[in-house]
């Protein structure tokens, strides 16, 4: 096992779709929040260049589509794991399409494709939690059993998959992500204490917790860069300050704050806006 943890966290590649301004009036949420659409276009764009300039990962850069309001959030058109790549079948219907473009994408980048092509099942990215030891597949409004079973037909051959029911929240990551090897960063409300409790109950491994006030502030992105180290993109002070102050006793990450305030409104979270890959050179 611990061999297929000494990769945990290394990306070379992030793909990542610019903010369309249909996003500010028809992307899907689950409040009524006005968006403001030039802060959340430029969040967008210092998210890219922490990844692109500050991180060096080569990102690649789709267009915005008008027509698909939530299509920035491509984590949840695709599952990539080491040179396999899961399309996935949005649960929301006015979401599948964007499943197009991010196919071609990874095709272009020579990742094994697996299509999601059975109609009974759906999946989001935003529930898959990919542990570098296992995934944990969140049961929820938009991801149901069959698709998590065809994400276990995928990825069983090498790691175990369980799945959690998400009660509260879109996904899974609205309140857990991983913020280092064996680290699950969670949310601190009842119902992501309770997933937690699950993931722990249901785990031949032992994760060590690091709990934050705000649900939302769980979901931050961990990387092992080879130039960087432990690196941890997480929210800003002016979000979730009490969070923060957690974030910052993790003394050997480098700790980037970004913003996702605007993108937020629309139930959008940092993992949400990028799929993040590990390309091996091509000999």
């Amino acid at each position: 096992m611990a061999g297929l943890m000494a990769g945990f966290g290394n990306f070379t590649h992030a793909v990542v779709r610019a903010v369309p301004t249909s996003l500010a009036k028809e992307a899907l949420r689950t409040n009524k929040l006005d968006v403001d659409l030039l802060k959340a276009q430029r969040e967008h764009e210092l998210y890219v260049e922490v990844l692109k300039h500050k991180l060096g990962l080569e990102v690649i850069e789709l267009p915005a589509d008008e027509s698909m309001p939530d299509c920035v959030f491509v984590e949840d058109a695709a599952v990539v794991c080491g040179d396999t790549a899961l399309i996935t079948r949005p649960g929301a219907e006015s979401r599948r399409k964007e499943t197009e473009a991010m196919k071609k994408v990874l095709s272009d980048l020579n990742l094994n494709i697996v299509e999601m092509t059975d109609e009974s099942a759906t999946l989001d990215g935003g529930d898959v939690l990919f542990t570098g030891r296992e995934f944990f597949v969140g049961l929820s409004k938009r991801t149901n059993q069959r698709g998590a079973e065809i994400l276990a037909d995928v990825f069983l051959q090498d790691y175990a998959v369980s799945t959690v029911p998400v009660t509260d929240g879109l996904h899974l990551k609205s309140f857990c992500s991983m913020a280092g090897p064996g680290l699950i960063a969670i949310g601190s409300s009842e119902h992501a204490q309770k997933a937690l409790k699950i993931m722990q109950q249901m785990s031949d491994h032992r994760y060590d917790k690091l709990t934050v006030p705000d649900d939302i502030a769980a979901n931050c992105i961990y990387m092992n860069l080879p130039s960087k180290g432990h690196v941890l993109l997480h929210c800003t002070p002016e979000e979730f300050p009490e969070s923060v102050k957690v974030f910052e006793k993790l003394k050997d990450h480098m700790l980037i704050p970004v913003s996702n305030m605007e993108k937020a409104k629309v139930d959008g979270a940092l993992t949400c806006c990028s799929v993040l890959i590990n390309k091996k050179t091509d000999v």
